[in-house]
Protein backbone atom coordinates (compact mmCIF):
# COMPACT_ATOMS: atom_id res chain seq x y z
CA UNK A 1 0.00 0.00 0.00
CA UNK A 2 2.86 2.18 0.45
CA UNK A 3 3.51 2.84 -2.93
CA UNK A 4 -0.28 4.04 -3.15
CA UNK A 5 0.04 6.55 -0.83
CA UNK A 6 0.72 10.65 -0.76
CA UNK A 7 3.82 11.53 0.99
CA UNK A 8 2.84 14.77 1.47
CA UNK A 9 -1.21 13.99 2.41
CA UNK A 10 0.83 11.37 5.11
CA UNK A 11 2.91 13.87 6.17
CA UNK A 12 0.24 16.91 6.83
CA UNK A 13 -2.19 13.66 8.19
CA UNK A 14 0.31 12.53 10.57
CA UNK A 15 1.32 15.61 12.21
CA UNK A 16 -2.34 16.19 12.95
CA UNK A 17 -2.79 12.75 14.30
CA UNK A 18 0.27 13.27 16.45
CA UNK A 19 -1.08 16.68 17.54
CA UNK A 20 -4.33 14.86 18.44
CA UNK A 21 -2.61 12.49 20.60
CA UNK A 22 -0.76 15.21 22.42
CA UNK A 23 -4.37 16.80 22.98
CA UNK A 24 -5.97 13.55 24.80
CA UNK A 25 -2.97 13.12 26.73
CA UNK A 26 -3.55 16.56 28.35
CA UNK A 27 -7.29 15.36 28.83
CA UNK A 28 -8.59 17.98 26.50
CA UNK A 29 -10.45 15.34 23.89
CA UNK A 30 -11.58 12.28 23.58
CA UNK A 31 -9.88 10.59 20.91
CA UNK A 32 -11.95 7.42 19.06
CA UNK A 33 -10.94 5.42 16.12
CA UNK A 34 -13.79 3.73 14.01
CA UNK A 35 -14.14 1.30 11.16
CA UNK A 36 -15.81 -1.88 10.58
CA UNK A 37 -14.64 -5.59 9.97
CA UNK A 38 -16.25 -8.83 9.21
CA UNK A 39 -16.80 -12.49 10.75
CA UNK A 40 -17.06 -16.08 9.15
CA UNK A 41 -16.67 -19.03 10.39
CA UNK A 42 -13.95 -20.26 7.62
CA UNK A 43 -11.04 -19.37 10.00
CA UNK A 44 -8.19 -16.80 9.04
CA UNK A 45 -5.16 -19.00 7.75
CA UNK A 46 -2.25 -16.61 8.06
CA UNK A 47 0.40 -19.05 7.15
CA UNK A 48 0.85 -23.32 6.03
CA UNK A 49 3.53 -25.68 5.44
CA UNK A 50 3.76 -28.37 2.64
CA UNK A 51 5.93 -30.83 1.56
CA UNK A 52 8.34 -29.71 -1.53
CA UNK A 53 6.53 -29.84 -4.66
CA UNK A 54 3.10 -30.52 -3.31
CA UNK A 55 0.65 -28.69 -4.72
CA UNK A 56 -2.08 -27.06 -2.37
CA UNK A 57 -5.06 -25.64 -3.39
CA UNK A 58 -7.04 -23.41 -1.32
CA UNK A 59 -10.99 -23.60 -2.36
CA UNK A 60 -12.82 -20.33 -0.59
CA UNK A 61 -16.23 -21.56 0.92
CA UNK A 62 -19.22 -19.80 1.55
CA UNK A 63 -20.18 -18.41 4.98
CA UNK A 64 -22.58 -16.38 6.64
CA UNK A 65 -21.12 -13.16 7.79
CA UNK A 66 -20.96 -11.19 10.61
CA UNK A 67 -20.00 -7.49 10.26
CA UNK A 68 -18.88 -4.85 13.11
CA UNK A 69 -18.56 -1.73 13.21
CA UNK A 70 -16.93 -0.06 16.32
CA UNK A 71 -14.74 2.78 17.69
CA UNK A 72 -11.52 2.13 19.67
CA UNK A 73 -9.92 4.42 22.48
CA UNK A 74 -5.85 4.25 23.46
CA UNK A 75 -7.18 2.83 26.85
CA UNK A 76 -8.98 0.25 25.46
CA UNK A 77 -12.36 1.90 25.75
CA UNK A 78 -14.59 0.25 22.90
CA UNK A 79 -18.17 0.51 21.21
CA UNK A 80 -19.09 -1.90 18.85
CA UNK A 81 -22.74 -2.56 16.88
CA UNK A 82 -23.37 -5.87 14.76
CA UNK A 83 -25.40 -7.16 12.18
CA UNK A 84 -25.59 -10.06 9.96
CA UNK A 85 -26.40 -7.85 6.74
CA UNK A 86 -23.77 -5.27 5.02
CA UNK A 87 -22.73 -2.59 6.96
CA UNK A 88 -23.85 0.69 4.83
CA UNK A 89 -23.72 4.74 5.53
CA UNK A 90 -26.86 4.18 7.12
CA UNK A 91 -25.48 1.50 9.70
CA UNK A 92 -22.39 4.18 10.13
CA UNK A 93 -24.30 7.01 11.17
CA UNK A 94 -26.98 5.63 13.25
CA UNK A 95 -24.21 3.91 15.06
CA UNK A 96 -23.06 7.39 15.58
CA UNK A 97 -25.71 9.20 16.11
CA UNK A 98 -26.53 6.50 19.11
CA UNK A 99 -23.06 7.52 20.59
CA UNK A 100 -24.01 11.13 20.60
CA UNK A 101 -27.48 11.64 21.85
CA UNK A 102 -26.76 14.86 23.55
CA UNK A 103 -23.74 17.37 23.03
CA UNK A 104 -20.58 15.89 24.65
CA UNK A 105 -19.08 17.93 27.40
CA UNK A 106 -15.65 17.52 26.02
CA UNK A 107 -14.74 17.13 21.96
CA UNK A 108 -14.74 13.93 20.80
CA UNK A 109 -12.87 13.34 17.64
CA UNK A 110 -13.59 10.32 15.63
CA UNK A 111 -11.05 9.27 12.86
CA UNK A 112 -11.94 7.46 10.29
CA UNK A 113 -10.35 5.93 6.62
CA UNK A 114 -11.77 6.72 3.53
CA UNK A 115 -13.97 3.90 3.10
CA UNK A 116 -16.86 4.84 0.52
CA UNK A 117 -19.26 4.46 3.39
CA UNK A 118 -17.55 7.11 5.80
CA UNK A 119 -17.00 9.67 2.60
CA UNK A 120 -20.67 9.12 1.54
CA UNK A 121 -23.10 12.10 1.41
CA UNK A 122 -25.14 10.58 3.91
CA UNK A 123 -22.32 10.75 6.45
CA UNK A 124 -21.03 14.48 4.86
CA UNK A 125 -24.73 15.91 5.73
CA UNK A 126 -24.70 14.56 9.56
CA UNK A 127 -21.19 16.48 9.87
CA UNK A 128 -22.59 20.05 10.74
CA UNK A 129 -25.04 18.38 13.34
CA UNK A 130 -22.17 16.15 15.16
CA UNK A 131 -19.56 18.97 15.25
CA UNK A 132 -22.75 21.04 17.16
CA UNK A 133 -23.07 18.21 19.26
CA UNK A 134 -18.93 18.26 20.10
CA UNK A 135 -18.08 15.66 17.75
CA UNK A 136 -15.23 15.84 14.56
CA UNK A 137 -14.76 13.85 11.95
CA UNK A 138 -11.48 13.33 10.62
CA UNK A 139 -9.76 11.54 7.88
CA UNK A 140 -7.22 9.15 7.49
CA UNK A 141 -5.04 9.48 4.13
CA UNK A 142 -5.81 6.93 1.37
CA UNK A 143 -4.55 3.60 2.02
CA UNK A 144 -3.49 3.76 6.01
CA UNK A 145 -4.42 1.11 8.13
CA UNK A 146 -1.10 1.41 10.20
CA UNK A 147 -2.51 4.55 11.14
CA UNK A 148 -5.94 3.65 12.01
CA UNK A 149 -5.28 1.76 15.95
CA UNK A 150 -8.82 0.45 15.62
CA UNK A 151 -7.28 -2.35 12.77
CA UNK A 152 -5.07 -3.91 15.74
CA UNK A 153 -8.20 -4.56 17.24
CA UNK A 154 -9.47 -6.51 14.52
CA UNK A 155 -6.08 -8.48 13.82
CA UNK A 156 -5.89 -9.42 17.28
CA UNK A 157 -9.53 -10.86 17.20
CA UNK A 158 -8.82 -12.98 14.17
CA UNK A 159 -5.57 -14.05 14.56
CA UNK A 160 -5.26 -14.51 18.53
CA UNK A 161 -8.12 -14.20 20.50
CA UNK A 162 -10.92 -16.11 18.27
CA UNK A 163 -9.96 -19.95 18.54
CA UNK A 164 -10.47 -22.97 16.52
CA UNK A 165 -13.29 -24.03 18.09
CA UNK A 166 -15.35 -20.77 17.98
CA UNK A 167 -15.72 -21.86 14.19
CA UNK A 168 -17.55 -25.09 14.80
CA UNK A 169 -20.64 -22.95 13.89
CA UNK A 170 -21.72 -19.59 12.65
CA UNK A 171 -23.76 -19.34 16.25
CA UNK A 172 -20.52 -20.36 18.04
CA UNK A 173 -18.38 -17.67 16.21
CA UNK A 174 -21.34 -15.19 16.64
CA UNK A 175 -21.20 -16.16 20.75
CA UNK A 176 -17.00 -15.84 20.70
CA UNK A 177 -17.54 -12.90 18.81
CA UNK A 178 -19.97 -11.14 21.33
CA UNK A 179 -18.13 -12.47 24.01
CA UNK A 180 -14.99 -10.99 23.30
CA UNK A 181 -16.45 -7.62 22.13
CA UNK A 182 -18.02 -7.29 25.49
CA UNK A 183 -14.72 -7.89 27.33
CA UNK A 184 -12.18 -5.09 25.76
CA UNK A 185 -10.34 -3.52 28.08
CA UNK A 186 -11.16 -6.40 30.66
CA UNK A 187 -10.36 -9.54 29.76
CA UNK A 188 -8.90 -8.63 26.29
CA UNK A 189 -6.62 -5.79 26.14
CA UNK A 190 -4.07 -3.79 23.31
CA UNK A 191 -1.00 -2.37 24.86
CA UNK A 192 -0.61 1.15 22.41
CA UNK A 193 2.75 2.40 22.40
CA UNK A 194 3.01 6.20 23.27
CA UNK A 195 2.22 8.23 20.40
CA UNK A 196 2.53 11.48 21.93
CA UNK A 197 5.86 12.31 21.34
CA UNK A 198 5.52 10.96 17.78
CA UNK A 199 4.84 12.26 14.28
Amino acid sequence: MKAKQCPIKQEIKQEALAELFELESKDLIELYFGDESGFCNVPVVARAWQFRDEEIRITPQRSKRLNVFGFLRQSNEAKTWITEKAVTAQFVVDAIEESVQEKLAKPRVLILDNARIHRSRLVQSKVAQWEAKNLYVFFLPAYSPHLNLIETLWRKMKYEWLKAQDYVSFEKLVEAVKEILGEIGKKYRIKFRDRTSTK
